[in-house]
């Protein structure tokens, strides 16, 4: 008895360690391998597809981006007399500035005067509040058939809308405008007894009448010099040239009245239209032969 166990116990031993050695030797290197070489794998293919090339992407943006604001600044730079920069004009700079841009404007423009066409104020505050969002020439085309039919503030006060709406279609949100002058037109009867009143505080509470409209009626049907007249072209102007930093209407009439000698008030605001048209035109300005080209900062 004690032979045979002598015997089958180193055999019995055996076995086992057999399969636990085959066990570690064959399937554990296996698995690990895959996976260390898919990890390797993966890890280089990150490093050397996708990396590189969002830094380079980003690195060549970047120095496109700094090369064009370079670019700008050099342009501004060219642009803007003595190499000022337009935010830091003082006001000493901007005053002697105006100046020389009004003397050149009179010398080019001696003799401006209102571009629409009219025979009493009455007419003048009529084509006024047909110009806003309409150019001058479209209403000069529409007036002379309205004042045919309505010649008078009592005139347009008794006529249907309806007929006026007809009249002044082509000048753009005609049936705000044909309300305006018919309401307009009725607080001139009632309360001015059909003539346009002469003082700014008057007009600016008819329908329709705001400080820009006012100051054109005072100016070229009175001689009154209320306020520098700002439409689309002076704002834009005013903002190019150096004239004023503002972008309303409101402030940057104020910037102008403080320029401006009030003698100058009228005729300086036709001056700066004349140049819009002719020369500063918004979309193709023609800076090169623009009689304020040497002086003009040119901004945007």
């Amino acid at each position: 008895m004690s032979a045979a166990s002598a015997k089958k116990t180193p055999a019995d031993d055996a076995k086992p360690v057999k399969k636990r050695t085959c066990k570690k030797t064959e399937k554990t290197p296996k698995v690990e391998t895959t996976a260390d070489a898919t990890s390797v794998k993966k890890r280089t293919c990150k490093k050397t597809e996708k990396t590189p090339k969002v830094e380079t992407t980003a690195d060549a943006t970047s120095v496109k981006k700094r090369a064009c604001k370079k670019a700008t600044a050099k342009k501004t730079a060219a642009a803007t007399p003595e190499n000022a920069s337009p935010s830091t004009l003082s006001p000493t700079e901007r005053r002697r500035l105006a100046d020389r841009v009004f003397a050149t404007l009179a010398e080019r423009y001696p003799n401006p005067s209102c571009a629409l066409d009219h025979m009493s104020p009455f007419q003048l505050l009529v084509a006024t509040i047909l110009s806003a969002q309409c150019t001058d020439k479209r209403v000069n085309a529409v007036t002379p058939a309205l004042f045919e039919r309505f010649p008078t503030a009592e005139a347009f006060a008794d006529a249907p809308v309806e007929a006026i709406e007809e009249l002044i279609k082509s000048c753009g949100f005609y049936r705000a405008k044909a309300a305006n002058i018919a309401q307009a037109s009725r607080a001139i009867v009632e309360r001015f007894g059909g003539s346009v009143p002469a003082t700014l505080e008057e007009l600016v509470q008819l329908p329709g009448v705001g400080r820009k409209t006012a100051n054109v009626v005072l100016g070229n049907a009175f001689g009154i010099a209320s306020g520098f007249v700002v439409d689309t072209h002076v704002l834009r102007l005013s903002r190019k040239i150096g004239l004023s930093d503002e972008e309303t209407p409101e402030k940057v009439e104020r910037d102008l009245n403080e320029l401006v000698p009030q003698s100058d008030w009228v005729d300086g605001s036709h001056r700066l239209i004349y140049l819009g048209r002719e020369y500063c035109v918004a979309r193709r300005p023609q800076c090169d032969v623009c009689p304020l080209g040497a002086f003009c900062l040119k901004r945007p």
